[in-house]
């Protein structure tokens, strides 16, 4: 065996060895100097994915719960909404499974707000109506709802929910923090489409914290990734989100089209509108991701029932 192969393993056992251990401290208060367990999880996949290129949530869970990531992943990026119903019982499988272990739940927490996604897409399918007669033809996929239908759709959703606990202790504490970017302060519901304003919440694709902010962006926007990942920290993640948003809002003039790019990516949504020469959301909206085609109406929805405030009616930055 080369050296090399023999550092790598040690390395790779190293890093295993900081993950389970992991599993064993228990998680420190947001003020608290220790470093609490999501951290250290992201850490930890942070450096074996810059120095080993391997990936630590394949090494700690089941093969459905890797195959339902895969495919989560891959329909929520896909171009189909109705798709991400196929989802809705295998997550109702593997959510208590990620619940049940200490080194899953910030999985867990990151899946369980997405599961309103695929509640809608399940209820969108059951009014599509089959065809009046077998035909030769191959099967087509669903095309998706207009945008204003979808901003129905959520409101109907939303108005059946309330205020969660831990809302009602991040939102007085985070407002002023959006206010102080001279970004609607009302935008701080971002995260409860993100994470539930759950701090814990971690992305199989990295995104961490209550705004689930990449890695790449949270250090453009000023934070901190090691030794203490700031994007587990309420305050200083507000703080990264709400100018990601008063920077999405100065590039696209308009909170749809900024949301989308939060969620999307901003080169996904610029190319996309450069595609159908557009400036307008509702031009470009059935042609997003499937998951970005919900999160904008989500949003929007949820600022109506909780704030009474039209996303399309909020100040400019």
């Amino acid at each position: 065996m080369s050296s090399g192969t023999v550092q790598a393993s040690r390395f790779k056992a190293v890093i295993l060895g900081l993950f389970l251990a992991g599993s064993l401290v228990a998680r420190a208060d947001e003020d608290n100097d220790l470093f609490t367990l999501p951290e250290l999880v992201q850490g930890a996949q942070q450096w074996a994915q810059e120095n080993l290129d391997t990936n630590i949530l394949n090494q700690v869970d089941d093969p459905t719960v890797r195959q339902f990531f895969r495919e989560a992943q891959q329909r929520f990026q896909g171009d189909y909404v109705v798709d991400l119903a196929a989802l809705r019982q295998t997550a109702q499988v593997v959510l208590p499974l990620l619940e049940s272990r200490e080194e899953t739940r910030p999985y867990a927490a990151w899946l369980k707000p997405r599961l309103d996604y695929l509640e809608v897409a399940d209820e969108i399918r059951l009014t599509i109506s089959p065809p009046s007669a077998p035909t030769n033809q191959p099967d087509q996929s669903v095309p998706n709802p207009p945008p204003q239908k979808e901003r129905e759709l959520w409101v109907e959703k939303i108005s059946a929910s309330s205020w969660s606990a831990l809302a009602k202790e991040y939102v007085p504490e985070l407002k002023p923090l959006f206010a102080a970017q001279k970004i609607p302060p009302e935008l701080v519901w971002v995260a409860e489409v993100e994470s539930g304003f759950d701090r814990r919440a971690l992305s199989p694709a990295g995104a961490a914290g209550l705004f689930q902010l990449m890695p790449a962006t949270a250090k453009r926007f000023g934070l901190s990734l090691w030794p203490r990942d700031q994007r587990y920290q309420a305050e200083p993640s507000a703080t990264a989100s709400a100018r990601y948003l008063k920077y999405l809002y100065g590039r696209f003039k308009d909170w749809r089209l900024a949301l989308a790019a939060y969620n999307a990516g901003e080169g996904m949504v610029r190319k996309i509108l450069g595609r159908y020469k557009t400036d307008s959301y509702d031009v470009i909206a059935e042609h997003l991701p499937a998951e970005t085609q919900m999160y904008v109406p989500r949003v929007e929805a949820i600022l109506r029932q909780r704030e009474g405030a039209n996303l399309e009616q909020l100040s400019a930055p």
